[in-house]
Order: structure tokens, then sequence, then C-alpha cells
């Protein structure tokens, strides 16, 4: 686990390999990436395990999927999935959601941040411009994360320090 110093030769048997398991992960429903492949079980299991909360809005605004973390600082409920974004945000602030997603459209930018506090909590919000491979929009990405114990962190800890 964790980073790689270093990137092993391609053995040709394992390229073949690698070709077989793609077919049969196609063949079994598997969520095929360039990377690998993943079940759709594993896939939400994945974004329901990472330490932060993901929502994604497609490019007509709506909301299509969020991730449902244990400890999850906005609550959300399924009924949020197919309104537009600007339905779930107070009316203060929909322009500065119609501003982002604009920006985001056009190119003029590609990621907006900011961060709160919330209940004695430091809170990080990040949204991300999601473009395919040729550079077409297809929506937002937007990631929470509750930093208030990263902001802590000191020197250094080892993986099996206690």
């Amino acid at each position: 686990m964790g980073y790689c110093c270093f990137t092993p030769d391609t053995a040709v048997g394992k390229v073949i390999a690698t070709e077989t398991a793609k077919s049969a992960a196609t063949a079994e429903g598997a969520v095929t990436f360039e990377t690998g492949s993943l079940s759709p079980l594993e896939v939400e299991a994945i974004f329901n395990n990472l330490p932060l909360d993901i929502t994604f809005v497609d490019k007509d605004d709506r909301v299509r999927y969020f991730s449902q973390s244990s400890e999850r600082i906005f609550p959300r409920t399924k009924a949020v999935i197919g309104r537009t974004v600007q339905q779930c945000h107070p009316q203060k602030s929909v322009h500065v959601v119609n501003q982002i997603l604009d920006d985001f459209r056009s190119g003029k930018r590609n990621m907006a941040q900011f961060w709160i506090n919330l209940k004695g909590r430091l809170v990080y919000i990040r949204y991300f411009a999601v473009h395919d491979s040729k550079s077409g929009y297809l929506g937002c990405l937007e990631v929470t994360q509750d930093i208030t114990d990263i902001k802590k962190i000191e020197g250094e800890k080892r993986l099996l320090d206690s």
C-alpha cells in the first residue's frame, strides 16, 4: 500500500492476462477504467469509505450522485437526486453557484475552494470541473472534508507507529 518508487517492467504474458481480465470484467458488468476494473459494489464501497463527501452534478446542473460516508458533513437525502443544484442551495448563494458552474463550462477555471468553521470543525469544500478526454464538460464534483485533525498534524508518524 502507498507509493511506489519504481515502475516495474511490463511482461507480455501479463498484458495478455490484463486484456483477458478486462474482457471478463466487462462481461460480468464491471466498470472498466483505463487502469483496471471494479464491480459497481466495489466502486460504491470505495466512495462511501473515503474520509470525505463526494457529490456529482452533471452538465445540466442536476445532482446525479452523492456518497454516503458514515460521517457526512452536510446530510443529504435521495430526494436531491435529479434536482438542479440551484434548488439545493439557499437563494442568497445561488448566484455564486451559477458563477462557478459558468466558469467551469467556459474553461475560465477548473477548481473553486473555500473553507468554513462549522460546529467547531474546519470544513474544506472544493469544486472541480469534470471533463472528458476531449475537454467536453461533464459536470462538477464537490468534495467536502473535515480537515480539523489534519491541520493539527506535526512532524511525522510511520505506518506501524502507535
